[in-house]
């Protein structure tokens, strides 16, 4: 009787080596790291320019609808919330520098939200106070956004905080920007500079007409 032979696929040969066959070790190649680092490093940098860009349209819409910048604004709630106070107060308040303050007080007086005046019982003393159009405006503009971000942050678990608080540090120290100063008052460009009107309302995605009419 004629034997048939059935010739074994490579699956069954993988399965079953012939005997004194040396076995294949060989195992299957890795993912490339360098796509799995480069998408890593994409996320990365689109996030911070989210931030970036989430913090600027925030100053547009100020400078748009209320004719104000973010610390400017900031400088006026606090003396809105806290009363009156001298430079050198209102500037530790807000963590900045007191040259960086004369110059946001300079515009805050120049458009009636601010006045100083002379300290009653001592004249030495010029503090600052906010008008009826000042607290108006306070009234009326959305909060800080680092004041919402703050909201924000207290709501995550204390071990999140660190570690947003660490991320941040590290990426901070990879662009070797520690060195710069900086206070804790999300805005773009110069915190001293005025409300130009550079950027109208028409020009600004999704912004309301300008309304600067005080």
């Amino acid at each position: 009787m004629a034997r048939s032979h059935k010739r074994k696929s490579s699956k069954e040969s993988q399965d079953h080596p012939r005997p004194g066959a040396t076995p294949d070790t060989r195992q299957p190649a890795p993912p490339a790291a360098g796509a799995s680092a480069g998408k890593m490093e994409l996320n990365i940098l689109q996030s911070l320019r989210r931030i970036i860009r989430a913090v600027d349209i925030h100053s547009r819409k100020l400078v748009a609808t209320y004719g104000i910048t973010g610390p400017q604004l900031i400088c006026l709630v606090t003396l809105c919330d806290e009363g009156a106070m001298t430079s050198a107060e209102l500037s530790r308040r807000v963590f900045v520098s007191a040259s960086t303050i004369t110059g946001i007080i300079d515009r805050l007086e120049r458009q009636g939200y601010v006045e100083r005046k002379r300290d009653d019982i001592d004249r030495r003393r010029v503090l600052l106070q906010p008008t009826s159009k000042g607290f108006k405006l306070a009234y009326r503009a959305p909060s800080p956004i680092q004041d919402q971000l703050v909201e924000r942050l207290r709501e995550l678990p204390e071990l999140e905080q660190a570690a947003i608080s660490m991320s941040l540090q590290r990426i901070v120290d990879l662009m070797e920007a520690r060195s710069l100063d900086a206070s804790p008052i999300l805005a773009t460009g110069d915190i001293q500079a005025g409300a130009s009107g550079k950027y109208p309302a028409s020009r600004i995605d999704n912004l309301p007409e300008a309304d600067t009419r005080n």
